[in-house]
């Protein structure tokens, strides 16, 4: 398939899948040059193409990606090293999440005082003021 069709059937862009073939992600095994050089897309970058956007979406960098992938194609990481790699990403997502969740809480207090602003003044001053006497322990 040409790269126009196999962008439109996996929700990517043209540039994404020749920057994925750029940075080794996509090889022989996927891409296939005509005559004419044209690119010809063979099944197996369907089912690549999925693995890396499954990966993308857990948090993998690019370089994450490359050696995934090629653990995946040697198959050299033992299913321990596989389940330690699982467990430091989950660590990750968790301390992301932990300041995501600190993000949100500053985030409703400012718009909880920017609401006192205009409906109760006086809750505004209050709020304000056991903020500063938090900030200064």
């Amino acid at each position: 398939m040409k790269i126009q069709e196999l962008a439109d059937k996996m929700g990517l862009t043209a540039h994404t899948i020749r920057f994925y073939e750029k940075e080794g992600l996509l090889d022989g095994r996927h891409i296939q040059r005509e005559k004419n050089n044209y690119r010809n897309y063979s099944d197996e970058a369907i089912e690549r193409l999925k693995l890396i956007k499954k990966f993308q979406g857990i948090g993998c960098s690019l370089a994450e990606l490359k050696t995934i992938l090629q653990d995946h194609d040697t198959n050299t990481r033992t299913n321990q090293e596989v389940m330690e790699w699982i467990g430091q990403k989950i660590d990750e997502i968790e301390r992301k999440k932990a300041e995501y969740d600190h993000m949100l809480v500053t985030l409703h207090w400012m718009l909880e005082y920017r609401k006192a602003l205009i409906d109760d003044p006086d809750k505004a001053e209050a709020m304000m003021a056991q903020f500063r006497a938090l900030s200064a322990e």
